[in-house]
């Protein structure tokens, strides 16, 4: 597995590229100098602390009580409603969600632009992509 460069890893984690130098300075996130000096951080480091961060968000020992794993916290953008249906739009990090549901459920959930939310995606069907390694 390959290494990624601060600023590569911002670009995957959705922050600047002065907090992951923060997380690396401060311990938090492994890495090392290559030839030209240049701060590395490891795929496999990379991706373990992807995982302990996303988990950082469960319950106070780390447990959820939802068989879903995809969640993606951000800001809800916009609400469309009519009579019946509501499409949310939320941004989160770079990643914009879109989730179709009830007006009730919209209504119940308080959900306006401005509001933090979570998107949880639970899904059979995912699509995965690779980038053009061009």
């Amino acid at each position: 597995m390959g290494t990624f460069g601060i600023g590569e890893a911002a670009v995957l984690l959705g922050v600047s590229a002065d907090t992951v130098r923060r997380w690396v300075d401060g311990g938090r996130l492994p890495a090392a100098r290559d030839e030209h000096g240049r701060r590395r951080v490891p795929g496999a480091e990379l991706a373990a602390f992807v995982r302990d961060q996303a988990r950082g968000g469960a319950g106070e020992h780390g447990e959820r009580f939802s068989s879903a794993r995809n969640r993606m916290r951000g800001i809800v953008t916009e609400v469309l409603r009519d009579g019946v249906m509501a499409q949310v739009e939320i941004q989160a990090g770079p990643f914009r969600v879109v989730s179709l549901m009830s007006r009730e459920a919209a209504d119940e959930l308080g959900l306006a632009a401005g509001v933090v939310a979570e998107a949880v995606v639970k899904s059979t069907n995912v699509v995965v992509e690779l980038p053009d390694a061009g």
